[in-house]
């Protein structure tokens, strides 16, 4: 018996241990997606009101500015064209911004279909996570249902083309769990989080497999999570704050 709580209890102290370095650095209305560019050395974050904001790792609001009426949920930076990419979850599209300006030079939709059958769910859940890795885009669509329902919790990965009027799902990941509310990669592995399970996992995308799963403390509302440079992690919390954990990859 005794041995058999020998992992829960190195778990619950590593948890301890992990957020004990927590600290709030912002605070932004219902902050549903953030990402960390390595070129400006700053965060983007977008919320649900359709507002984008540039960020010091420090917290310091550098810039905002509302884009419009759009349910945003998720950010990723796209270093080779200088352009920062943002999920407008009521569409399922993807509105392209310049990163210098914060003007929307184009939408793209992205198609409902995998090999025929359609996974993404029109007034669905929607999509909340997004990453760039290898010219490929990943999405998570945040859902209770398990594949292969449709409108199931899945990771659908694109081709990315600035030029296509709609990306097409060329692949799936099934990760096995619900409500996939936001995605990053470090290095080659995938990590993404689950505000409903309040875990963070990372993920093998080349053997798919889940590397880990660390639990996160149940007072969040975690809807985005980055990592910069150094190792530092940031998570976008619904209730209105981001949250900085450091030295999380060491």
């Amino acid at each position: 018996m005794i041995k058999s709580l020998i992992p829960l209890f190195i778990s619950f102290f590593f948890m301890q241990n992990l957020f004990a370095k927590e600290k709030v650095i912002a605070k932004i209305p219902e902050a549903s997606g953030i990402c960390y560019s390595v070129i400006s050395d700053s965060l983007f974050v977008v919320n649900d009101e359709g507002t984008l904001y540039e960020l010091s790792k420090n917290g310091k609001i550098l810039r905002k500015k509302k884009l419009g009426k759009y349910d945003l949920e998720a950010i990723e930076v796209d270093e080779e064209n200088a352009l920062l990419l943002l999920i407008n979850e009521k569409k399922d599209s993807i509105l392209v911004v310049e990163k210098k300006s914060f003007d929307i030079v184009k939408k793209i939709k992205i198609d409902r279909k995998y090999k025929g059958k359609k996974v993404l769910k029109k007034g669905g859940n929607g999509i909340e996570g997004l990453a760039l890795f290898n010219n490929k885009l990943y999405a998570s669509n945040q859902s209770k249902k398990k594949y292969p329902k449709e409108d199931s919790s899945i990771i659908v990965i694109l081709d990315y083309d600035l030029e296509a009027k709609k990306l097409k799902i060329k692949d799936i990941i099934d990760p096995k769990l619900t409500d996939i509310s936001g995605l990053t990669f470090n290095g080659d592995i995938l990590y993404m989080i689950s505000d409903k399970n309040s875990q963070i996992i990372s993920y093998n995308v080349e053997k798919s497999k889940v590397i880990k799963k660390y639990n996160l403390p149940k007072k969040y509302a975690q809807e985005g999570i980055a990592f910069d440079k150094k190792g530092n992690l940031y998570i976008a919390d619904d209730n209105g704050k981001i949250l900085k954990i450091k030295n999380y990859l060491k």
